[in-house]
């Protein structure tokens, strides 16, 4: 065998390539040599053992492939940061340095990939455990090889940790309710295997009721809400069907309640609708507030729930859906459609799950509110006001969701009900017939929003 020695082997030209050997020849590297890599190797992958970095870690740090870490949680949890943008056959190893992962967990965050092909951090939460991660692809992200016990490692359910609102528990379970405005501010963001998004139910405020001649109830508080499957699979409304739960990310999420609109003042002659609810919001969810009821021969406005339309007329009552959302948020109004003997008969106010009757033989029922258990029980909310009247007999007062309407007999029962508060209700339309007619239009009931998530 011919030997050569040489200090130094360079390309003839600079920066050029030295290849040593031919393709299928063996290159031997006897024992007790000692080869220094000070540049950049390629096509040599690695073998699946490590460079064990022996000074133990005590406080959370980013990983480099290729090295292996003792940590050290005696003085508390630490997370050790994946490498971003990692290449197939990266590696990196962790081990449990104290034996104290149990009580003072490590955290393997994924930093962007997946580990073992779910999109959540690693914990290592029994003690003396240890594990190699070697990056595969895009799928499976980090896959864990040589672990000290495979049972002893595994991802670990994390829930939503949040505040805001009045906070009340069903089961295992959390609900935050917002009656008026407020934050709801999430610290923790929770995985896959424990929660990571919240189902809301979101209210804005009712419109008023119309006045005078036979007032329009006011149209329901815009309805939107989730179909419950992040949080439970409680019985949601049917407008909550397919409707998908909200991602949360940790910070905090503005919360606007909606307050119901007034209901029309008593005006003598004067015409006067009832007022325009106000909207709430809940992160990328807003209901618009509900439309007011119109007053004499006047249709009211448009809104979540649209108003029913004022009496002594052929009155269309308004749109809802103001503006269109999917799956809808309301209704629209009834109109007046009053017989010759007795005009002054407004229409019922829309609701989130139909639309305000149209006034007859007496006012128009307001249209009927959605069910939702969200909180545990069935609660109806949104429901539209019924329509006010005139009348010599003594009957019962127009009903709906929402607020009743005022029955004027003599001169007596004259003003339309208010909506619930908490629920958006539309309020009820005036009764009073023309030209004395004094009624009162109901106002309209304050929104609501409620949040919900599993967090246990």
């Amino acid at each position: 065998m011919s030997e050569v020695k040489v200090n130094k082997i360079s390309p003839r030209t600079n920066c050029g390539t030295v290849q040593l050997g031919d393709s299928g020849d063996t290159i031997t590297i006897p024992a007790g040599a000692t080869i220094t890599n000070n540049g950049t190797q390629t096509g040599f992958g690695r073998t699946g053992a490590v460079d064990w970095d022996t000074t133990a870690k005590t406080a959370s740090f980013t990983a480099v492939s290729g090295n292996g870490y003792f940590v050290n949680t005696t003085s508390g949890a630490i997370t050790v940061t994946m490498p971003a943008s990692p290449s197939a056959g990266d590696i990196v190893s962790v081990s449990d340095y104290a034996g104290t992962a149990g009580t003072n967990n490590i955290t393997i965050a994924r930093n962007g990939s997946n580990i073992n092909g779910v999109a959540s951090d690693l914990t290592i939460s029994k003690n003396n455990s240890a594990i190699t991660l070697v990056y595969v692809d895009g799928t499976q992200g980090w896959k864990g090889t040589e672990t000290s016990n495979l049972n002893d490692i595994e991802i670990q359910p994390e829930y939503i940790v949040a505040t805001g609102g009045t906070v009340t528990c069903c089961g295992d379970y959390k609900i935050h309710t917002f009656t008026s405005p407020g934050t709801f501010t999430v610290s923790s963001v929770g995985n896959c295997l424990g929660s990571e998004a919240v189902d809301y139910l979101v209210i804005a405020g009712g419109g008023g009721g119309g006045g005078i001649c036979g007032g329009g109830g006011g149209g329901a508080g815009g309805y939107r809400e989730s179909s419950g499957v992040a949080s439970g699979c409680y019985t949601a409304s049917p407008l909550g069907a397919c409707v998908s739960a909200l991602p949360v990310s940790a910070q905090g999420y503005p919360v606007t309640v909606g307050g119901g609109a007034a209901g029309a003042a008593p005006c003598g002659n004067n015409n006067a609708d009832g007022g325009q609810g106000n909207n709430s919001s809940f992160s990328t969810i807003t209901s618009t507030g509900g439309g007011g009821g119109g007053a004499f021969q006047r249709s009211g406005s448009t809104g979540g729930s649209g108003g029913g339309g004022g009496g002594r007329g052929s009155t269309p009552g308004s749109a809802g859906n103001t503006p269109p959302v999917s799956p809808p948020q309301g209704n629209s109004g009834g109109g007046s459609t009053p017989s010759p003997a007795n005009p002054d008969r407004g229409g019922g106010g829309g609701g989130a799950t139909a639309s305000g009757s149209t006034a007859s033989s007496q006012g128009g029922a307001g249209g009927t509110a959605a069910t939702s258990h969200i909180t545990g029980s069935p609660v109806a909310r949104a429901g539209g006001g019924g329509g006010g009247w005139d009348t010599g007999l003594t009957p019962a007062p127009t009903t709906g969701g929402g607020g009743a309407g005022g029955v004027t007999c003599g001169v007596t029962n004259v003003d339309g009900a208010a909506g619930t508060s908490g629920t958006g209700g539309g309020g009820g339309g005036a009764g009073g017939g023309y030209p004395t007619g004094q009624g009162q239009g109901g106002n309209g009931g304050n929104g609501i929003v409620i949040i919900r998530y599993k967090y246990q």
